[in-house]
């Protein structure tokens, strides 16, 4: 078992969202390979055993994303790999990759891009005449949450919250979050799941959903029927790195630089090499050939003199 350290960071779900949580009996439990049935204490990773078709939906996405991923690692090329042969780890692999020489913005659309491309034409105009933003429509996607997706966040149960001052059962509990558990890192959390997912339901599908992750033990909260707050305005907006578990923190910085809004500077050009030149005689003229490389470019000037 891999032992994670982290600092915890203050975070509370805005008030005018109250959850109440149900019996844990209502919990999914998905697989999990722990002696207990229940997620790993905060600071370890919990163990899976993933079965048939959440190796298939792994599968489906990590495929999905590779082409929008950077290069790959020797040995680690989701690609060279057999069909059944992509886990968890790969996935998250493929995610990190995704995340690569994007910003913010564009990692969100990528998500957005890769979602609708498992949807047949037409299906978020479909979904809007059979579910509209009705207190029904939450619940019912809320209870098709717990079952569907916990090959990606782990064990979810449906629980009680208040939207626009009513009482319903369209928020789900995710207990501990295996996307972030896994990666260890904010920006992939909030860039990759849930702002891509707040927007694509919202606006969409046009049933609005707000998701509260929880980083002090990597728990969520989903609500259905819930208009998500602006990006600026979301708790989410100021959250650190986690320095301690995650590759690609800036711990330098007070706020997760994955959730900076401009695009990341390229990288610097290599320096130029010197000049060089090549003395040839073609025909009684004598040439000389001055290259300069720059930037991967090659500049020929040619200049004649009689003999």
């Amino acid at each position: 078992m891999v032992v994670l350290s982290f600092q915890a960071v203050q975070f509370r779900p805005p008030q005018h969202l109250p959850l109440h949580r149900p019996s844990a009996g209502n919990v999914i439990r998905c697989g999990i390979a722990e002696p207990s049935g229940e997620p790993a204490p905060l600071g370890q990773k919990t163990r899976y055993n993933d079965g048939f078709f959440d190796r298939a939906f792994m599968t489906l996405f990590a495929r999905k994303m590779e082409k929008f991923a950077a290069s790959a690692k020797a040995g680690t090329d989701t690609k060279k790999k057999g069909w059944w042969n992509l886990d968890y780890e790969s996935f998250v692999d493929v995610s990190k990759r995704v995340m690569q020489g994007r910003s913010r913005m564009q990692q969100q659309e990528v998500v957005r891009e890769v979602l609708l491309s498992m949807l047949p034409p037409g299906a978020p105009a479909q979904f809007r005449k059979l579910f509209p933003p009705t207190k029904w429509a939450a619940e019912f996607n809320a209870a098709l949450t717990v079952p569907f997706f916990d090959w990606l966040v782990g064990p979810s149960e449906v629980i009680e919250v208040e939207v626009n001052g009513v009482k319903q059962r369209s928020g789900v509990h995710i207990k501990k979050c295996r996307y972030l558990e896994n990666s260890g890192c904010v920006g992939m959390c909030v860039n990759m799941c849930k702002i891509p997912t707040q927007d694509f339901f919202t606006n969409e599908f046009g049933l609005p959903l707000t998701m509260i992750p929880n980083f002090e033990d990597m728990s969520c909260d989903m609500v259905y029927g819930q208009v998500p707050p602006p990006f600026e305005e979301d708790p989410v907006s100021k959250q650190p790195c986690f320095p301690d578990i995650c590759s690609m923190a800036n711990p330098s910085s007070n706020v997760c630089h994955k959730l900076q809004a401009c695009t990341p500077p390229p990288p610097p050009p290599p320096p130029p090499l010197p000049h060089f030149g090549a003395l040839e005689r073609n025909n009684g003229v004598n040439l000389w050939q001055t290259v300069h490389i720059s930037d991967s470019r090659c500049v020929s000037k040619k200049q004649a003199r009689k003999t």
